[in-house]
């Protein structure tokens, strides 16, 4: 069955908010493996190891050693998306259509299809309109795509179906932001015709713990 894209309705929410949560949450996991393969990350682990040998003598120190420290970059990432998720589902996912569907230039749009027998919601999508000193954009949020449809086009379309809406209200660009670790999104944004105009770390997150999860937020866009 061909996804059908349609604004958000009340009785998707218990659908959409686990869609948002599980999709965001499954960053976690490449976050720890791309920190910890780094060449620092290594020496790090290595030397502590080597280290809690040769000075105390005990293996199970030198393992607790470098436990600790995987444990801490673990914890770091974990809390990036985790605590992202706790804090969206605290506010603006808390009442989608009072944040989403109440002024005519926004709006949230869902992909509903058949997955195993079952119409399912498949993917999410939220635009807002934006101005600042001299212009007005849109501003993509919480694009989230379901791990049983990817790779068939459902996140270029969800992308296109923003970017269209943003058209039709006559903006003059679409932004949005996605972290370094989000590698196939950014590859998909970039298709899509967004440029990279910026990188921060200006998160929810403690400023030490994005660091630890070596993990930067980009900025995109795309004119119109």
């Amino acid at each position: 069955m061909k996804p059908v894209i349609r604004r958000y309705r009340p009785a998707d929410k218990n659908k959409v908010l686990t869609l948002f949560s599980n999709g965001i949450q499954e960053h976690i996991r490449p976050c720890f493996y791309n920190a910890i393969s780094s060449p620092l990350y290594l020496s790090i682990t290595l030397g502590l190891s080597a280290g809690g040998y040769l000075l105390l003598g005990s293996v199970l120190v030198a393992l607790l050693l470098a436990g600790a420290w995987l444990g801490l970059v673990y914890y770091c990432c974990h809390e990036l998306y985790a605590g992202f998720v706790r804090e969206r589902l605290r506010t603006d996912m808390r009442d989608i259509p009072g944040n989403y569907l109440t002024m005519p230039d926004d709006c949230f749009f869902v992909a509903e299809a058949e997955v195993s027998g079952r119409s399912q919601v498949v993917a999410v999508v939220a635009v807002q309109a934006k101005q600042n000193k001299t212009e007005r954009y849109g501003e993509l949020f919480r694009m989230i795509v379901s791990s049983s449809c990817r790779r068939v086009g459902l996140g270029a379309m969800m992308t296109q179906t923003a970017v269209n809406f943003c058209k039709e209200r006559g903006v003059s660009k679409v932004v949005l932001e996605t972290s370094s670790t989000q590698t196939a999104a950014v590859a998909l944004y970039e298709k899509m015709g967004f440029t990279h105009v910026l990188s921060h770390t200006k998160t929810q997150t403690p400023y030490w713990m994005i660091k630890l999860a070596r993990v930067t937020i980009l900025l995109m866009e795309k004119q119109l």
